[in-house]
């Protein structure tokens, strides 16, 4: 071995590292052998053939010399033709004027047979039989050879020649001249552009042969001219036939009939072909031309699948801004255009607006063809229809780098659905998440009522016009503050709010709302991009401050008219003035401040949830006073805000509570985040995490012995969440309720319910909840019918309202028309009068004919795909997906207020009217009142035969009516007969009875059908409530909870954004949402993830 290997040889001097970096390669007995690639095209045969065929420049020029040269050809022809004297002899002598177009054709003809000849032998592949017989070859000999033969046989040079069938050869010649046109500028042939350039060419071919044709053979007849020969082609094709043009020798009119046989073969192929391509192109939608995406302005909407709703949402959204009139709207889709998108994208409103591209975004030719480089703004909205969400929001995320990849300087506005996704489009200047709005809506919605409704109410486009023609009060308040909208404007450009330069935000925003009816409810600074949602009296406006309002109509649009502003205030005033003698109640929908009260520092649990009215020399003998809103803060009267300092009347108030200290709850931030990108929010958080057995509400532990809601204790009404799986979007849900800002002592218990039968509802106390939340329809989006997706959420809360008919239940479905299923009553005609309503708000063109929908107008379903309209707005308002965040608490910026309710009582009514309510919640607490939440007492007609009389039938019988209600417990004493005259006249079921005289049978018969009916309603609900009873009794749950509960259904209640400061607070007046100074904690701690997941039974408390 150690021999072999000392004969093992050293390497050559090639291989040495040393000689590979000195560039040494001067290495004797060098093998290597030079290799010379492409020898083949060295030879001339193959020059040529690169330079004539290969080459794409220089092969297009060749197609342009042959073409040319075939328009020269026929031109000639014409020239001779023209020139040419029949009645000359032939050896007569001619002029040099008449012998030029022989010459000429005589040099044409030779250099198209010297280049025929060589193509011919460049293409030349084997067989040389094949390309003999090809028909241009053909053509070309015809027309080049004999001219040949004259130069040296003089006496046959006036032969006929049939230089005119040159024509099909530059067909040809331009038909290739294209591809190589579209093959050199690397740019795709366009198929329909071909077919009907082959189209036009084969048309012009066969006319002209056809006009030469029978001119030459009728020299020996009636000796036509080019033109008349011409007319009578013309005649012919177009199957008019006049008859004063007529071929008379036998020739020619053989050449007739074929060149009629020709265009019955060839023209009807021609135009299947492109009928064919046609379809096609409109299928793909073709494409948006250069020129047009120069010159115009437009955006891309790219979608999965695109649905006649989600298209007229889009379409009605955007164009209801009058700066988007003149864009364009380029649909990007990868299917193919259904039926309802067809029909509606014809209509002439549309159709010059709107262009569908059939493609997909990740194809660099689609976006090409969408010109997505030059657009205004990209949409790439999610199928929220698909089973996998997630792997919908992984469809967008592709779509969005595409988009960024193509154009990195288009604006781009996504949508996601999980929020665990959304730090991948991080990059877009517009994001909306579809779970984090919808579970902080529902959150909102069980503390501050409608908040769902006055979301959805601002971010969509309207005049205020909606019910205005309704005999209804309500529907005209509700339908009047519904056109409210949130917009801005500088300081200095503003007449809303110029005058209040160098004064406190509190008092811009009261004044302006006295003066003008606008609502001031955010600013921003010029040096800071973070908007402040009513930051106080100690924030002062200056002239380059950006102001953010509810109004309306934008400032621009408004006229001032300052010497009429008391009958200007007149008619508002009675609109919301109505007189009513039934209890109403209202929540006053306002946003706090983080300032502290200007007026009263006193503890708020002495003061939040009652207005008093201050005293007058002891007594209440006269009006009590309003203070008026200060123009500047007194520093006197602002206590310092420390985001870290304890608030003492928070923490006694939570040293109150039974079983309890004040040390075990503490604020500070989430230590885990459940997705990444999560706004960071301080809550109200467990100073040592819980253990996960004492998380399962019903199974006691050596914790604790509890195992229903009944044995907690709970001070405060439960908020239960029924829900398939405990996803991350529950975060969003949790959070806004837990949030730094909200008084401990409003803490409501959180209560996750995976599973809704009826003994688990029993056990987690719905019976003790203010809100159930529904949020379980992920199963039910593999429904074949996209509208069935909501089927699952309607059904089982029509089960929980039919059980618990006094329980505030608030969902969210996928479509806006699913609502009118929410708390649905069979034979309810007032809901069939608002269904009429609705369709003649949808006909009117409302975007918001949803709207008057009992559940939707009372904050208890919204839609998701309504927040669509965020998304759209945000192309012009790019301030909106902000505030509505900080609206609903999923962002929190430093010195910024949030939404939230606040009470108001009988003893709270001397304050008359909304706008002394606003300089009361001004000057006392700082705080800016943005609407009022309404509920009125409302009886609704649940018989058809209720309404099956006319007015005068109910007239007549008033007392036996009164009677037969008297006798029905479950019908509310109150009847409006404004509602009940307004129901029959929209109801297509009312019967005119004809005759003065009624049959007293038919009366009789009528009310006992009612007293029936009632009998039937009564003995339901009895069945009902006898079957929760012996439920709650079977699990030893005590009944005197469910017995207490009244049916609240005979109630109606609506959101009024941004009411008249004339509008009068109503009796009983309930809550009203303000902005607070949220109180803050020393105690920053960290706590493990009580976030587990579950086993065994499906129930979970949260009890951070």
């Amino acid at each position: 071995m150690e021999q072999l290997e000392s004969e093992v040889p050293p390497l050559p001097p090639r291989f040495r590292f040393r000689d590979l970096l000195l560039g040494d390669q001067s290495f004797p007995n060098d093998d290597r052998v030079q290799v010379e690639f492409y020898v083949n095209e060295n030879t001339f045969k193959e020059r040529l053939k690169l330079f004539f065929i290969k080459n794409q420049r220089s092969s297009l020029r060749i197609r342009v010399f042959n073409f040319s040269l075939k328009l020269l050809t026929c031109l000639l022809y014409i020239i001779r033709v023209m020139t040419d004297n029949p009645a000359q002899s032939a050896g007569a002598s001619h002029s040099a004027y008449v012998l030029f177009p022989v010459f000429a054709q005589v040099i044409v003809a030779i250099i198209s047979f010297l280049e025929t000849m060589l193509l011919m032998y460049l293409s030349y592949k084997g067989n040389i039989w094949e390309q003999i017989f090809q028909v241009s070859f053909l053509l070309e000999m015809i027309n080049t050879v004999p001219f040949i033969i004259t130069i040296f046989w003089p006496s046959i040079r006036n032969i006929f020649i049939p230089v005119f069938l040159n024509c099909w050869l530059a067909k040809c010649a331009l038909e290739n001249m294209i591809n190589d046109v579209h093959r050199a500028i690397q740019r795709t042939n366009s198929a329909m552009f071909n077919q009907v350039l082959i189209l036009i060419c084969t048309l012009l071919c066969l006319v002209f042969t056809g006009t030469c044709g029978i001119q030459h053979l009728e020299r020996a007849g009636k000796n036509l001219s080019l033109f008349t020969s011409f007319y009578f082609c013309i005649v012919t094709f177009s199957t008019v036939g006049f008859g004063d043009v007529t071929p008379r020798i036998w020739p020619s009119q053989l050449l007739v009939v074929i060149m009629i046989c020709v265009a019955l073969v060839v023209l009807p192929l021609q135009f299947e072909e492109l009928i064919y391509l046609w379809m096609e192109r409109q299928k793909s939608g073709g494409n948006y031309s250069r020129h047009r995406a120069q010159t115009e302005k437009h955006v891309v909407l790219c979608v999965s699948a695109l649905k006649i709703d989600l298209l007229m949402d889009f379409l009605n959204e955007f164009y209801a801004h009058p700066r988007l009139q003149d864009y364009y709207v380029v649909i990007l889709c990868p299917t193919e255009m259904d039926l309802q998108v067809r029909r509606v994208l014809q209509i002439p409103l549309w159709s010059q607006r709107v262009i569908y591209l059939q493609g997909s975004v990740l194809k660099d030719q689609d976006l090409l063809r969408a010109k997505m480089d030059d657009a205004e703004a990209c949409f790439i909205l999610s199928s929220r229809n698909e089973v996998d969400r997630m792997a919908a929001d992984h469809q967008t995320i592709l779509r969005a780098w595409a988009v960024k990849d193509f154009a990195p300087n288009c604006p781009l506005y996504v949508q996601i659905l999980k929020p665990e996704n959304k730090f991948h489009v991080k990059f877009a200047d517009h994001v909306v998440c579809e779970e984090e709005f919808k579970y902080a809506m529902l959150a909102l919605n069980c503390v501050c009522p409608a908040t769902s409704t006055l979301v959805t109410l601002l971010v969509h486009t309207s005049r205020g016009r909606e019910g205005q023609q309704s005999p209804e009060q309500w529907q005209r308040m509700y339908g009047c503050c519904s056109g409210n909208e949130v917009y801005h404007i500088k300081v200095c450009d503003s007449k809303f709010f110029g005058e209040y330069n160098g004064k406190s935000f509190t008092y811009a925003s009261f004044h302006a709302h006295k003066k003008y009816g606008v609502c001031l409810i955010g600013i921003k600074r010029e040096d800071n991009k973070s908007i402040l949602l009513n930051p106080g009296p100690r924030h002062i406006m200056a002239s380059t401050d950006t102001c953010y309002y509810i109004n309306i109509t934008k400032e621009e649009n408004s006229a001032f008219i300052f010497n009429q502003e008391e009958k200007k205030g007149g008619p508002a005033g009675g609109l919301f003035d109505g007189p009513s003698q039934l209890p109403v109640h209202s929540i006053i929908a306002s946003m706090g401040t983080v300032a502290m009260d200007l007026q009263n520092t006193t503890p708020p649990d002495a003061s939040v949830g009652k207005l008093v009215p201050p005293t007058v020399n002891g007594a209440g003998s006269r009006r009590p006073s309003i203070a008026p809103v200060q123009e500047l803060a007194d520093s006197a009267s602002i206590l310092p805000c420390d985001l870290l300092s304890d608030q003492s009347e928070d923490d006694s108030v939570f040293t109150d509570e039974k079983g309890h200290s004040s040390t075990e709850y503490v604020k500070g931030y989430p230590p885990n985040s459940p997705y990444i990108g999560s706004s960071p929010t301080l809550c109200h958080l467990l100073a040592e995490k819980a253990p996960f057995c004492c998380l399962r509400l019903d199974q006691g532990c050596r914790h604790n012995s509890f195992e229903d809601a009944k044995a907690y204790g709970f001070k405060n009404k439960l908020i239960i969440v029924s829900a398939e799986t405990a996803g991350n979007g529950l975060y969003n849900f949790i959070v806004p309720l837990r949030a730094y800002y909200r008084p401990r002592k409003e803490l409501n218990p959180i209560v996750l319910l995976l599973d809704n039968p009826l003994d688990s509802l029993l056990q987690c106390g719905i019976i003790y909840a203010d809100n159930l939340v529904v949020v379980d329809k992920e199963s039910t989006m593999s429904a074949e019918e996209d509208y069935m997706a909501d089927a699952k959420t309607i059904v089982n809360v029509q089960t929980m309202f039919r059980l618990f008919p006094s329980l505030s239940i608030i969902t969210e479905l996928t479509h806006p028309s699913n609502m009118r299923f929410m708390q649905f009553r069979a034979k309810d005609c007032y809901s069939l009068a608002l269904s009429k309503l609705e369709k003649k708000e949808r006909d009117k063109g409302s975007n918001l004919a949803f709207m008057f929908r009992l559940p939707f107008a009372a904050g208890r379903v919204f839609s998701i795909s309504m927040l669509d309209t965020l998304l759209y707005q945000s192309f012009v308002k790019d301030y909106m997906i902000l505030i509505a965040r900080l609206l609903l608490g999923l962002d929190t910026t430093p010195g910024s207020g949030y939404l939230c309710a606040m009470k108001v009582k009988e003893e709270d009514l001397w304050i008359g009217t909304y706008g002394r309510l606003f300089q009361k919640l001004c000057s006392s607490s700082a705080e800016i009142p943005i609407g009022i939440y309404r509920t009125e007492s409302h009886i609704f007609c649940t018989s058809e035969s209720q309404v099956s009389v006319s007015v005068d039938d109910c007239e007549d019988t008033k007392d036996k009516g009164d009677e037969s209600r008297n006798n029905d417990p479950s019908d509310h004493p109150l009847l409006r007969k404004k509602s009940m005259q307004w129901a029959r006249r929209l109801s297509k079921k009312s019967v005119r009875w004809q005759g003065a005289s009624r049959d007293s049978s038919k009366e009789n018969a009528q009310r006992i059908a009612q007293q029936r009916l009632n009998l039937y309603r009564r003995s339901e609900r009895e069945e009902l409530s006898e079957l929760v009873r012996n439920r709650m009794r079977h699990l030893g749950l005590p009944t005197s909870g469910y017995d207490e509960q009244n049916d609240h259904q005979n109630t109606l209640s609506y959101v009024l954004i941004n009411p008249s400061p004339d509008t009068r607070l109503e009796l009983n007046d309930v809550k009203t949402p303000t902005i607070r100074r949220p109180p803050m904690s020393k105690n920053l701690v960290t706590v493990g993830r009580k976030n587990s997941l579950l086993t065994g039974k499906n129930l979970w408390q949260n009890q951070a």
